[in-house]
C-alpha cells in the first residue's frame, strides 16, 4: 500500500495529523468545485444536450475503481440490445492527438491513452477519444451514427448533460477517510452517491440498494504474442507481479486468490508510461491495461491476465428500463418540437 493510500484509507495517528493539516486545501477545493456544480444548475455555466441518450460512468474518487471493465460490460450488452452505442474517452495519458481522435485496432496507447486501447481490443463500436466530451460526443452521433453515448469516466465533466449516472465504488476501499481532497480522496462528497441512478460495487458485500460486480478472470495471454495463451493453474513456480493501475494490490489480491505465489509485486502510479528497464526479462504478470503499452518491447515470458465484469440480472433489467424510459422521452421531446402532439 502506497503512502497516499496509507493516509487514505487506513490513517494512523500521524496520518490524521497530516490529514488535519491538509483540512484547509480541502477548504478551498470544496469552495472551487461547489461554485462550479452550482454554476452549471444555475445555467450560469451553460451543458449540452445531445440528441441520443447518455449514459457517464464514473467514480467520486481518484485512483482506478473499476469503470473500464464496466464500459466493456455496457457496451456489449447494449449491442446485444440492438442499440448502436459509442464510447467516450478522455485518452488519459495519451499525447499528440488531434480530436476528437477515433480509436482504431493499431492506435497507440502513447497517442490516444492506455485504458482506449484496452476497450477497443474487447468491444466493437465506434470509440472517440476527446478531453472535450460534448465535441466527442457529437462526433459519434454525427459522424459514427451512434444511438446511445456511454460515457467513460466524466462524473463531474458537467458540461455534458446525462440521462444515467452510473457510479463505481471500490468494494474494499469504498470512500477511504470520507474526506475531499486531498484529506481524503473525493472528488465530490459522499452525498453524491444518492443522486445517481446507479451505484456499482466492485467486490465487496452491497448495500442499501447497490448492485454488485464481480471480475472474472480469463486465460493468461502472451504480451508479446496475443495469439499465445495458457491457463493460469499452469503457474507452478513463483512469479513477479507488476500493475500501474489506480489501485495494484486489487490486482496482486487476485492474482493470489489464484494461488499464484508472488516472490515480488512491482507497484507503479495509474497511467505508468513503461520502459524495457521497468521490469525484468523472466516471468512477469500484469494487467491489461499495462499490456497495452509493454507489446514492442516485452519479452517472452510477459503474460496479462485479462478479466470481465459480471453484474447481476437485477442490474441489466433495471438499467435497459431506464433506458427505455429515456429513449420514448426523447422521442416525445422530438415530437413536441417538430410541432407534432
Amino acid at each position: 500500500m502506497s503512502w497516499v493510500d496509507k493516509v487514505w484509507y487506513s490513517p494512523g495517528w500521524l496520518h490524521w495529523l497530516i490529514i488535519i493539516l491538509l483540512l484547509p486545501l480541502t477548504l478551498i477545493f470544496w469552495v472551487l468545485s461547489s461554485v462550479r456544480r452550482v454554476a452549471f444548475s444555475l445555467n450560469l455555466k451553460s451543458a449540452s444536450k445531445i440528441p441520443v441518450p447518455v449514459i457517464v460512468v464514473g467514480n467520486i474518487s481518484v485512483g482506478g475503481n473499476g469503470k473500464t471493465p464496466l464500459v466493456v460490460y455496457l457496451a456489449k450488452r447494449l449491442k446485444q440490445e440492438g442499440y448502436r452505442p459509442g464510447v467516450l474517452s478522455r485518452g488519459y495519458g495519451g499525447k499528440d492527438a488531434v480530436y476528437p481522435m477515433q480509436v482504431h485496432g493499431n492506435s497507440l496507447a502513447e497517442v490516444v491513452g492506455d485504458e482506449p486501447v484496452l476497450m477497443r481490443q474487447n468491444i466493437n463500436c465506434p470509440l472517440v477519444v476527446d478531453p472535450n466530451r460534448v465535441r466527442g460526443a457529437k462526433a459519434l452521433v454525427e459522424l459514427h451514427n451512434c444511438n446511445l453515448i456511454i460515457c467513460d469516466d466524466g462524473l463531474q465533466h458537467y458540461a455534458l448533460q446525462r440521462d444515467i449516472e452510473i457510479v463505481v465504488v471500490d468494494g474494499k476501499r469504498r470512500i477511504g477517510t470520507g474526506l475531499l481532497l486531498p484529506a481524503g480522496p473525493l472528488r465530490e462528497g459522499a452525498w453524491r452517491l444518492n443522486t445517481a441512478d446507479f451505484v456499482v460495487l466492485n467486490g465487496g458485500s452491497v448495500t442499501n440498494g447497490e448492485h454488485l460486480m464481480s471480475l472474472e478472470s480469463g486465460r493468461l495471454v502472451n504480451v508479446k504474442n496475443r495469439n499465445k495463451s495458457m491457463s493460469i493453474s499452469d503457474i507452478k513456480q513463483p512469479v513477479i507481479a507488476a500493475a500501474g493501475i489506480g489501485n495494484p494490490q486489487r490486482f496482486f489480491d487476485l492474482l493470489q486468490s489464484k494461488h499464484i505465489r508472488l516472490k515480488k509485486c512491482l507497484s507503479f502510479v495509474d497511467h505508468h508510461q513503461f520502459s524495457e528497464k521497468d521490469l525484468p526479462k523472466e516471468m512477469v504478470l500484469m494487467t491489461e491495461k499495462d499490456a497495452v503499452k509493454c507489446g514492442e518491447f516485452a519479452h517472452d515470458d510477459w503474460w496479462y491476465l485479462p478479466v470481465n465484469a459480471k453484474l447481476t440480472q437485477q442490474f441489466d433489467t433495471q438499467l435497459l428500463q431506464r433506458l427505455q424510459s429515456v429513449v420514448t422521452n426523447l422521442k416525445t421531446k422530438n415530437r413536441e418540437q417538430n410541432g407534432f402532439r
